[in-house]
């Protein structure tokens, strides 16, 4: 904290903070998980307006003068997932700020609401629960929201005709910013890891990738890059029991190591 400057408490008694527009700080959460083989990602169906029936990502307002930004969507977290977050072990990281003035209809009764977007991720969370201002809440998977064409018609200030469901706000312009935060990040880090519950195999890491990227990497490649990058993975003494009619020695177990990145990065194949 820095120190009080002469003349400070004066200025702050005088001080009118009705002197500027109402200005709103929300947060909005990209929570993904893969599920039955599919990226996935929480969505709530609002019960209130403004948007009212139209689908979202979960969020909320920052606490004034209690709370930042990122306390605040741990918070959220908590409240959507049952989860607490800091214990849980899952990622959590900043996205971005979106303060178009149009992004919330709020603006037309003189409220400019902006928001600070994260994206977090873990294995298997579970099913979620309505909150106090949504109707339904589900996770939806990734490929089935058009994400590219919503985010073009919200670009172009367009309605999105499609057969998805359509995001409230500015969400699908949020969203496929986290998607893509996501599948570059696979490339250079060892954020898959994040998605699986520990102890894992090296199949199970690898359909993570198959799920986020749409495509799998080589197995030969990948089994090698994954060795033999010091810290991404780290074996232990037990192998997962499967039965198999080809036999073979079933496979080993791994948890995740403390390492970051990936280098030389993984090759993403897009299709």
């Amino acid at each position: 904290m820095t120190e009080r400057r002469p003349g400070e408490d004066t200025f702050l008694a005088a001080y009118d903070p009705t002197a500027f527009p109402p200005f709103a700080l929300t947060v909005d959460l990209a929570i993904f998980t893969v599920r039955d083989g599919l990226l996935t990602v929480l969505l709530v169906e609002r019960g209130d307006h403004p948007f009212k029936g139209y689908w979202a990502l979960p969020g909320g307002h920052v606490a004034h003068g209690r709370e930042s930004a990122e306390q605040a969507a741990v918070r959220e977290l908590g409240e959507e997932t049952g989860l607490d977050w800091t214990t849980v072990g899952g990622h959590l990281e900043q996205v971005g700020t979106y303060t178009e003035p149009d992004r919330d209809p709020r603006i037309r009764a003189g409220l400019h609401v902006a928001s600070v977007a994260y994206v977090a991720l873990a294995p298997n969370l579970p099913l979620p629960t309505a909150g106090t201002d949504a109707a339904r809440a589900r996770f939806w998977p990734v490929e089935d929201l058009s994400l590219d064409t919503q985010r073009a018609a919200w670009l172009d200030r367009q309605p999105y005709r499609g057969d998805a469901p359509v995001l409230a706000y500015d969400h699908a312009l949020i969203l496929s910013h986290a998607r893509d935060r996501i599948r570059a990040k696979l490339e250079y880090t060892t954020l898959a890891a994040q998605f699986v519950t520990e102890p894992f195999t090296l199949a199970d890491l690898r359909r993570v990738y198959q799920a986020v990227w749409g495509s799998a990497p080589d197995l030969a490649n990948f089994r090698r890059k994954v060795l033999k990058t010091p810290g991404f993975v780290v074996a232990t003494n037990e192998h997962r029991a499967v039965a198999s009619d080809r036999g073979g020695a079933p496979p080993l177990l791994y948890r995740r190591g403390d390492a970051q990145r990936i280098d030389p990065p993984f090759t993403w194949e897009r299709e």
